[in-house]
């Protein structure tokens, strides 16, 4: 199990065990925000598992029928992760505005500490996949911090709700429906960025600028290279994909061009581990 794979299984132990904890203790303490939140916290579990699920699928060394290898699962599993959360935020913040003036009984004062450990574990636990998912180059892992991240927000927003009602009942009757339609939103926010990330990862866009500038430096450090004319990249998974066209010098022969093709090819795989492969495109020089 590489480290992807154990950071999606920790979050999926933190998760589980307190959304556990936030239903039993919303539950008892007729907290809808407690509750919603907890679910959110349910749905966290469903989420590090399709990372893990994505993660290990991505893993598959390439085949005859996937020449590219497997990594986009990775991606697809980001997307999927995405969608569900914003299905599921939206179904928690039409089932907290269903409540609204509804009678119910005294909030507890005890719910605060569930959300309170809940906003610590999730604030640490999002800094924790944003490292590893930007160093391993993991868009389902990225997708599970800024879940993660969104669900600090939630638990904020579920204490700052329970805090009302607990300060004055009367006056914030319906704040703890509106903190769990808070956090509803607040994971369909998440939701739609993730999708939106993922999807544009799959299809084909292009690395940031500083990223093509790396690859056209590594190229052209080479010996014997006049230039790099086109230069494209798409993810396929923890890694991209190379596309190149070199410009030589007109007069050298086939099988110098193509020695020198290859030495692109491997100083630039050797210089940025975050390259995949590259497909190599010889030109004569202008």
């Amino acid at each position: 199990m590489h480290t992807g794979q154990r950071v999606a299984l920790a979050g999926m132990v933190v998760s589980g065990a307190l959304a556990a904890i936030k239903i039993v203790a919303g539950s008892l303490g007729h907290s809808t925000a407690v509750v919603a939140d907890g679910c959110e916290s349910a749905g966290d579990v469903f989420a590090s598992g399709f990372v893990l699920l994505g993660l290990t699928l991505a893993a598959k060394p390439a085949d005859e029928d996937h020449p590219y290898g497997h990594g986009r699962v990775e991606i697809l599993s980001g997307l999927l992760i995405g969608l569900a959360l914003a299905a599921g935020g939206a179904l928690i913040s039409y089932s907290s505005l269903q409540r609204l003036g509804q009678p119910h009984a005294p909030v507890a004062a005890f719910v605060v500490w569930p959300l309170a450990l809940s906003l610590l574990a999730k604030s640490g636990l999002s800094v924790f996949k944003f490292r590893y998912g930007r160093k391993l180059k993991s868009d389902s892992l990225v997708a599970d911090a800024w879940n993660d991240a969104m669900d600090s927000l939630s638990a904020t927003a579920a204490l700052i709700a329970v805090a009302l009602i607990l300060l004055d009942p009367v006056r914030f009757f319906d704040a703890d429906r509106f903190g769990g339609f808070a956090v509803g939103l607040f994971v369909v926010f998440a939701g739609v960025r993730v999708a939106y990330d993922t999807a544009m990862q799959l299809m084909d866009t292009m690395p940031g600028g500083p990223l093509m500038n790396e690859i056209r430096e590594a190229a052209a450090s080479v010996p014997g290279v006049r230039g790099v004319e086109k230069c494209y990249a798409r993810k396929t998974g923890l890694r991209y994909h190379v596309d190149l066209h070199l410009e030589v010098d007109p007069d050298i022969t086939v099988r110098q061009s193509h020695d020198l093709a290859h030495q692109v090819r491997q100083r630039v795989m050797s210089t940025l581990d975050w390259v995949a492969d590259v497909l190599v495109h010889v030109e004569p020089a202008p």
